[in-house]
């Protein structure tokens, strides 16, 4: 049988910018990406997830299929975003990690994820310890995530240089995928002469100045465009034949047409992109001269039988080579048309200055720790990946191998975490956009504040007048905003933690958590020693004596604290030094003198004379915080005004439905009061972690239809989607087949009925899986094929004499 000379890869760089808080390691609620959390959250929803469960349509509509499109496509993900995945969204993350697994059998050995320069950062703009830091966490976070060494490796941007290829040749890493316009000629081996371009379906090796080599492959330009821009994921069999019509008719040699485009086309830039992209895949497979790659698998085939040289600093976003990250260049996205970027320079300028200063620091801080400090830099990845008190000390008996203080344990994380945050500033969105107040610049901004707060810390040194010099030159394009200098102290010192600041939304929580001596605060962890608790009707009043340590620098403080919740949101706290036991027994017993006695102005004497070193209230909570003792409060008043309006629709019911009978005009407000108690009622419900009602769903539904309510669907069918979900997880824990079909069918018909579309993709997937495997009783195959049905999947012919097969 003749040798396949058709191969096709598609390649997918999954990736979103780190978004935590720089103190807390935690995303802040972001209003706008509701109903979701933030938007890693909603982007997970709308691509990462599908694509693991993606579907393929038979030509009557109905799913024939369900794939892993990780399995059959080359991709990357950021590794910051891996870390976000696998606490957030774990079962999303391990189908990814399966998938990988899945591919090294099907390519022969060779896996379809290929590793990340860390945290995205432009590499030709890095100096050399940067890159090599960037190379190294990147390899180690994709070997802990993946098992196995990584043959390729994603450039951020695909930005590249020479020195960039060395380093990734001596990290043993096999190739790397750069755009066309980055080949500035090419040549067969063993020949003279150079030729302008590329031809994108080879693969070519670049020989370095070091004699050592390094494969690359260049994505087909136009292709990879028309799946970012031109629609070619509004139809599966349209990509998959856009993709066959790039192979010469009769190739001499194997060709590789492959693309590459941001793995968010997939799903979150184009709605339901993952489907195309899956029955595009399923389209290929089918036909007989042509084969589905991946590069390692592509590579071992076929080594490169061309040499080519690559045009230094370019990358595959900006026309200008890299300048995009550090001038006014004219690529920029959104904005206002006269808007310029001039503010890039100064802003590349004061961090590299901020980068020199922080590495002198770390070098002289930690050269009697460690001959080589950045190859401890190398090595912290061990910590941060998984941050635990066991982990840092072994990781300083090992590296360090001397008994050390405390204080000193402490000055080396700092110092280390310190240059983290000095990598994080210069993740590359920072940059990539219209306008230096934008929130990805703002961001990277955050991480420079928690860079030279640690240094403060390491080193009492004070970098802040000359790096706010520099930034002063960078000038927004909102004049009311004023420079750089001007959007970082109103944006990003009020973001700005203390362990004493954590302490104190340590105090909120205790307001209301019952059992609240030991509580973790995000990635603080919270001990209080002594903690007493007054109420007085709606008033309540907590005192503490209180530890806080931070599980990323290990560094702790002792304080006393009092917190004064009056309702709402107004509450009063304020912290002192740790108190003696005689000093926190004998203001114990006054507070409750005073406050059972309604005697607020004694209080607050007491407050104001006893704890003074730091003032605290609501405008001072995280973002969740804040949320949270809000909505607590709201639920209260919106219990209360669900009460109201029950009363009225209790009183006027039989009224509205005689009138309506009568075909009688009724008053809107009564309309209004109704359709308000029927909507928010069924949000409970469906918003509720326990499996569906379905007689209240029902009732709720018919009460929709009799009306004609027209509800609001964004908020409802995000609901829907997680009680869905539940009744998965209860198959999952019970495996009771039955109950899940029953509620999901009922379930489905209701929600259907008016208007509300959940994503259905893992109920999908379960009947599926269940019916393919044959994983449910002979009697109760009905049911199982009914739910099929109504989940528009084909069944055809059988599996085994207790399942259907699905085709």
């Amino acid at each position: 049988m003749a040798e396949c000379k058709k191969y096709i890869c598609v390649h997918g760089h999954f990736y979103q910018p780190p978004r935590e808080n720089a103190w807390l390691e935690e995303i802040e609620i972001q209003e706008s990406a509701h109903p979701y959390h933030d938007w890693n959250e909603r982007i997970t929803q709308e691509c990462y997830r599908p694509n693991s469960v993606s579907r393929i349509l038979n030509d009557a509509g109905k799913i024939a299929d369900i794939v892993n499109n990780y399995i059959d496509i080359s991709f990357n993900f950021g590794p910051t975003l891996l870390s976000w995945l696998e606490i957030h969204q774990p079962d999303v993350y391990q189908r990814i990690i399966d998938a990988d697994m899945q591919s090294i059998v099907q390519f022969e050995g060779h896996g379809s994820a290929i590793a990340q320069v860390y945290n995205h950062i432009i590499m030709p703009l890095a100096n050399r310890r940067d890159k090599e830091t960037q190379i190294i966490w990147g390899i180690e976070d994709f070997e802990k995530r993946f098992g196995r060494n990584p043959e390729g490796m994603w450039l951020a941007e695909t930005a590249v240089d020479t020195e960039t290829l060395e380093i990734l040749a001596e990290n043993k890493i096999k190739f790397t995928i750069l755009s066309p316009y980055q080949a500035a000629r090419f040549r067969r081996i063993g020949t003279n002469d150079w030729i302008p371009g590329i031809d994108s379906r080879r693969a070519y090796v670049c020989n370095l100045p070091s004699g050592k080599s390094i494969a690359i492959f260049f994505y087909h330009a136009e292709l990879s465009q028309g799946v970012a821009f031109k629609g070619y994921l509004n139809d599966g069999k349209f990509f998959a034949h856009q993709l066959m019509s790039a192979f010469d008719s009769d190739p001499s040699e194997a060709q590789l047409v492959h693309i590459a485009t941001d793995g968010e086309s997939y799903g979150h830039h184009h709605r339901n992109g993952d489907m195309a992209l899956a029955y595009c895949i399923h389209y290929l497979k089918k036909q007989p001269d042509i084969k589905i790659a991946n590069y390692g698998y592509y590579l071992r085939k076929f080594p490169p039988q061309y040499e080519v040289q690559i045009h230094e600093n370019s990358s595959w976003s900006c026309a200008h080579g890299v300048e995009r990250w550090r001038s006014d260049c004219g690529c920029k996205t959104g904005g206002e048309p006269h808007w310029n970027q001039k503010w890039r320079k100064p802003l590349r300028e004061a961090l590299d200055y901020l980068r020199d200063e922080l590495a002198n620091i770390f070098e002289s801080k930690l050269k009697k720790y460690h001959p080589n400090p950045w190859d401890l830099r190398n090595k912290y990845i061990h910590i941060f990946q998984q941050r635990s008190r066991t982990k840092t000390l072994r990781f300083i008996e090992h590296y360090i191998g001397k008994d050390l203080k405390e204080e000193e344990i402490i000055t080396i994380i700092r110092a280390l975490e310190m240059q983290r945050m000095a990598l994080y500033m210069y993740t590359s969105c920072g940059w990539f956009f219209n306008e230096i107040s934008g929130i990805e610049t703002i961001q990277i901004l955050q991480y420079a504040e928690r860079a030279m707060q640690l240094a403060e810390d390491v080193a009492q040194v004070d970098l802040y007048p000359r790096f706010l010099e520099i930034l002063s030159q960078a000038q927004s394009n909102i004049p009311s905003l004023g420079t750089g200098a001007d959007i970082y102290r109103t944006m990003v010192v009020p973001k700005r933690l203390s362990l004493t600041q954590v302490g104190m939304h340590y105090a909120v929580s205790t307001l209301f958590e019952e059992d609240a001596r030991n509580l973790t605060v995000l990635n603080y962890e919270c001990t209080s020693e002594e903690l007493t608790r007054i109420k007085a009707g709606g008033q309540l009043l907590v005192i503490g004596q209180t530890k806080v340590r931070s599980k990323v620098t290990q560094s702790q403080k002792r304080f006393s604290f009092v917190i004064l919740y009056l309702g709402n949101h107004h509450l009063i706290g304020n912290t002192a030094d740790s108190l003696s036991y005689d000093e926190y027994a004998s203001l114990v017993k006054k507070f409750r003198e005073y406050f059972d006695a309604g005697n607020l102005t004694q209080v607050l004497e007491l407050i104001k004379d006893n704890f003074a070193s730091r003032t605290f209230s609501f405008f001072d909570l995280f973002k969740d915080e804040q949320k949270k003792l809000l909505d607590r409060v709201l639920d209260i008043q919106v219990k209360n005004a669900l009460d109201f309006y029950e009363r009225i629709n209790e009183r006027t019911f039989l009224l509205l439905n005689l009138m309506h009978k009568e075909g009688l005009t009724i008053p809107e407000i009564l309309i209004t009061n109704l359709k308000t108690l029927v909507i928010q009622n069924l949000y409970d419900e469906l918003a509720s972690p326990t499996l569906p009602d379905i007689d209240k769903i029902h009732e709720i539904e018919q009460i929709i239809l009799k009306w004609k309510f027209r509800i609001p669907t964004e908020r409802l069918n995000y609901a829907a989607t997680l009680k869905i979900n539940t009744l998965v997880e209860e198959y999952r824990k019970n495996q009771n087949i039955h109950l899940v079909v029953e509620l999901s069918i009922d379930l489905i018909n209701s929600l259907k009925s008016i208007g509300i579309t959940p994503q259905l993709n893992e109920l999908q997937d379960l009947i599926f899986t269940i019916i393919k495997e044959g994983k449910f009783p002979q009697s109760e195959m009905f049911g199982v094929l009914l739910l099929a049905n109504k989940l528009g999947m084909e069944i055809r012919g059988k599996l085994n004499k207790s399942a259907p097969r699905m085709v």
